[in-house]
């Protein structure tokens, strides 16, 4: 069913009125309010690692909600679910002694991240250090922050002047970052990255790359920023992508899958370098943080989703779905009908042919009940919840088989 609606829709043609109505989910599967089912290739935006339907999640809010929905963690308050998921998420990460900053979504996480690198260096002595340093195609959530950090010219668009002392690299020419560190390295505040370039169309950061920008880093002393809000939390068969990359950064993003977006949660795992010249005064004040940190009943939903990746094993879960996710993609490559396979984990994408529509294989597949995401007009991505069965990964791979036929795919 469709619906005409007074919701000004995020990234949707503000001229369209109709969308598809989700009532309901259960596992990797969604229906419609017309009854149409739908297996979720995306888990919705990249975030629903456990998969829909979960009550014991709803259980868990709707116990705190009745105790103490929550309560501003400004000073000199906290409340107990606060401190319980920070001191699990820092023992689950691969940082060592680091503290967690808590905020409500990857977007905010992003701008926090920023503003973190450039205070730790004005605390530190060095306010000269300002300049964030991306790379192109990267997708950094939609704040003032985030998008100057963007290296999608397209999301730029519109918005006037950006935030000042952002710059863009080429995505994968570590000689490039190299040579620009060598001559403004010292004004340098952070380098920011995903480890796998999500939103631009799954693009895994080359071998050695991320290592290469850990010493540059440590070589010219900047930051390293990872940007894991949708690596995070199982996506790539570990708990992060510095686990799986081998490589610890100094400020980690993270949002999505940490609550497995059944309530909206982000947050910065701070490391000790970053943490101590803010902490070496006692009387400074961090002036920055959002109403909503620390949420008691957001913090609920989180420490339930994580029991629930840990006891049915998702993250050993996830590389059994990539190998079997990237194994179909790769077959219907073989057969002519896409031009490249990439991806990690169980993220991938399926790179189209020049002048294959993604947008209409995409709604080709929407019609046979199942969901990828266009990108940018060149790929179809896949990011399933990690409770996707096999035969539900089989219709995923055939249903993109049969669009690409429809929509006359060729190299």
């Amino acid at each position: 069913m469709t619906l005409v609606t007074r919701f000004l829709h995020p990234f949707a043609k503000p001229s369209r009125e109709s969308f598809i109505q989700l009532e309901r989910g259960d596992g990797a599967v969604l229906w419609d309010t017309d009854g149409h089912s739908y297996i979720d290739g995306m888990a919705s935006l990249w975030y629903c690692n456990v998969g829909h339907g979960r009550s014991e999640i709803g259980e868990a809010v709707a116990r705190q909600i009745s105790t103490l929905e929550t309560y501003s963690c400004f000073d000199p308050f906290t409340n107990p679910m606060a401190e319980r998921i920070t001191t699990r998420i820092a023992d689950l990460s691969p940082v060592e002694d680091p503290r967690i900053f808590l905020c409500g979504s990857g977007s905010e996480a992003i701008d926090t991240a920023m503003k973190l690198a450039r205070v730790a260096h004005v605390r530190a002595g060095s306010p000269e250090r300002r300049v964030i340093v991306s790379r192109e195609r990267g997708y950094h959530g939609t704040n003032y922050g985030g998008t100057s950090a963007q290296g999608l010219p397209a999301n730029k668009v519109g918005w006037g002047e950006l935030l000042p002392d952002v710059v863009q690299m080429p995505s994968d020419d570590l000689e490039a970052m190299a040579s620009f560190m060598a001559e403004h390295g010292h004004t340098v505040a952070a380098i920011i990255t995903e480890p796998v370039q999500g939103a631009g169309g799954v693009w895994p950061a080359p071998e050695g790359y991320l290592q290469g920008l850990r010493r540059l880093c440590d070589q010219h002393g900047a930051w390293l920023i990872f940007d894991e809000v949708i690596t995070g939390f199982g996506r790539l068969g570990s708990w992060f992508a510095a686990d799986r990359y081998g490589v610890v950064p100094d400020l980690t993003t993270f949002a999505k899958a940490v609550t497995s977006g059944y309530q909206p949660l982000g947050g910065v795992i701070v490391a000790a370098a970053v943490r101590a010249p803010l902490e070496a005064d006692s009387d400074y004040v961090l002036t920055t943080g959002y109403t909503y940190s620390g949420h008691a009943a957001v913090c609920a939903a989180a420490d339930v989703n994580l029991d629930i990746i840990e006891r049915e094993g998702l993250l050993e879960r996830a590389i059994h779905i990539g190998e079997r996710l990237s194994s179909g993609l790769l077959s219907i490559a073989d057969d002519g009908l896409l031009a490249e396979v990439r991806g990690d984990g169980a993220v991938w994408a399926a790179g189209l042919h020049p002048g294959t529509d993604a947008a209409a294989v995409r709604d080709h597949m929407l019609a046979n009940g199942t969901i990828t995401r266009a990108i940018a007009g060149h790929s179809c991505t896949f990011c399933p919840p990690l409770v996707i069965t096999d035969e539900q990964i089989d219709r995923l791979v055939d249903t993109l088989h049969q669009a690409l036929i429809g929509v006359g795919s060729h190299s």
